[in-house]
C-alpha cells in the first residue's frame, strides 16, 4: 500500500510540473528602481530601491515562497540548493497580497530588514553599477525572469515597455513618468524604420510591399495605354467617316441622275418633232451623257457602299429602238434623200 502511495504521489508531481511550469512564465520582473531619493516610501517612511513584479496571465497566481537575488553566482548550474537559497531573499507567505489576481502588480522594498514587513526583502542593490536581477520560482532551481538594471540617475527606473511580458524590450523611464504598483505607461521613442525593421527582420514583409508597388504600377500603366488606344481608334473612325462624306455622293448622284433624265427627255422631244433624227446621234449622245454620269459618280465615290452590276438589258438596241425602227422605216414617199449608212448591230 505504502508503495502504492509512493508511486501515486511521484505520478502527480511529474504531472503537475508542466502546468506550474506554465503558471511561473506568467510572472514578470515589470519595473525597478535602483535610486530611490524622493519616490516610494515604506511604512515606516524610508525610501528603499524597489522592485514591481507583474502578473501577466488573467489568472490568480501566489508568489509567495519565490527567490529574488542580485548574485549571478547562482547560475551555476553544479551549485547545490542550499547554496543558492543562502544568496537568495524568499518571499514570505502570510501576506494576501502576494497572492496576485489577473493583470495585477506587487511591489517588493529591496535592501530593507525583512524583521520591518513580509514585503522587505534584503536583497543587495548597487545604485553605481548595473545590476542583475532575477527571479527563481520556490525550489530555486528554475529561473523564471530576470534583467539587468543599468546605471540609474535619481528617481529614475527601468520598465518594461507597456506591461509586454512577452518581449525584452525595457526602457529608463524619468522621474515623472515612474509607476510603481501601477500598470507602466511608456513612451515609445523607435522610429517608424527601426519599429519596421522589428517587426520585419528578414524583409518578408519589404519584399511583398514593393512587389506589390511594381505590379499596381504595372497594370496601372496597361489600363491607361489600353484606354488611350481606344480612344485614337474611336478618333480615327471618326475622321475616316467624317472624309468619306456619305451624303455629298447621293446628293451627286440625284443631280446626275435628274440631269441626264432631263436631257434625253429633251432630245426625244425633239426627236420625235423633227421625225428624222439620226438614231446613230441620238445614241451617241445618249451614251456621252451616260459615260459623263459614270464618271462623275466614279468620281465621289466613297467606298463604303458598293452597288453590284446587274445585267437590265436596257442597252439592248432592239428592245430599245424597236418603236423607232417602225416609226421611221423608210418608203417611197417619205424617205428622205440621205445617204446610206451600214446598219448597226
Amino acid at each position: 500500500m505504502k508503495r502504492f502511495a509512493f508511486l501515486l504521489g511521484s505520478l502527480l508531481a511529474f504531472a503537475s510540473q508542466p502546468i506550474l511550469a506554465q503558471m511561473d512564465a506568467s510572472i514578470k520582473l515589470n519595473e525597478v528602481m535602483t535610486q530611490n531619493e524622493s519616490s516610494l516610501i515604506d511604512e515606516y517612511g524610508a525610501r528603499n530601491a524597489w522592485l514591481e513584479i507583474a502578473n501577466i496571465s488573467h489568472s490568480t497566481y501566489n508568489i509567495r515562497g519565490m527567490y529574488i537575488t542580485t548574485d549571478r553566482s547562482v547560475l551555476d548550474k553544479k551549485m547545490s540548493v542550499p547554496e543558492r537559497v543562502s544568496r537568495m531573499s524568499q518571499i514570505p507567505n502570510g501576506d494576501e497580497r502576494t497572492n496576485l489576481s489577473g493583470r495585477q502588480l506587487i511591489v517588493l522594498q529591496l535592501g530593507s530588514q525583512p524583521a520591518q514587513g513580509s514585503l522587505h526583502l534584503s536583497v543587495k542593490v548597487n545604485a553605481t553599477s548595473p545590476t542583475w536581477i532575477a527571479l527563481y520560482n520556490g525550489n530555486a532551481t528554475q529561473l523564471i525572469d530576470s534583467v539587468t538594471v543599468p546605471v540609474l540617475g535619481a528617481d529614475q527606473s527601468f520598465a518594461r515597455i507597456a506591461n509586454n511580458g512577452t518581449a525584452a524590450d525595457w526602457e529608463i523611464k524619468s522621474a515623472d513618468r515612474v509607476t510603481p504598483g501601477i500598470q507602466n505607461q511608456t513612451v515609445v521613442s523607435e522610429s517608424k524604420i527601426e519599429k519596421f525593421k522589428r517587426e520585419d527582420p528578414y524583409g518578408f514583409g519589404m519584399a511583398l510591399m514593393a512587389m506589390g508597388i511594381v505590379f499596381f504600377c504595372l497594370a496601372l500603366l496597361w489600363i491607361t495605354f489600353t484606354l488611350f488606344g481606344m480612344l485614337m481608334r474611336h478618333m480615327d473612325t471618326a475622321k475616316k467617316v467624317a472624309h468619306q462624306q456619305p451624303i455629298k455622293p447621293i446628293t451627286k448622284t440625284v443631280e446626275m441622275t435628274m440631269e441626264v433624265g432631263h436631257k434625253t427627255g429633251i432630245m426625244l422631244k425633239e426627236g420625235l418633232n423633227t421625225k428624222g433624227i439620226d438614231k446613230e446621234v441620238y445614241m451617241a449622245v445618249i451614251g456621252l451623257a451616260l459615260r459623263q454620269y459614270e464618271d462623275d459618280i466614279h468620281d465621289v465615290e466613297s467606298g463604303v457602299i458598293t452597288i453590284k452590276p446587274k445585267d437590265t438589258g436596257w442597252d439592248d438596241e432592239y428592245s430599245q429602238m424597236t418603236h423607232l425602227h417602225e416609226a421611221f422605216i423608210p418608203t417611197k414617199h417619205n424617205a428622205p434623200n440621205i445617204p446610206t449608212t451600214p446598219e448597226l448591230h
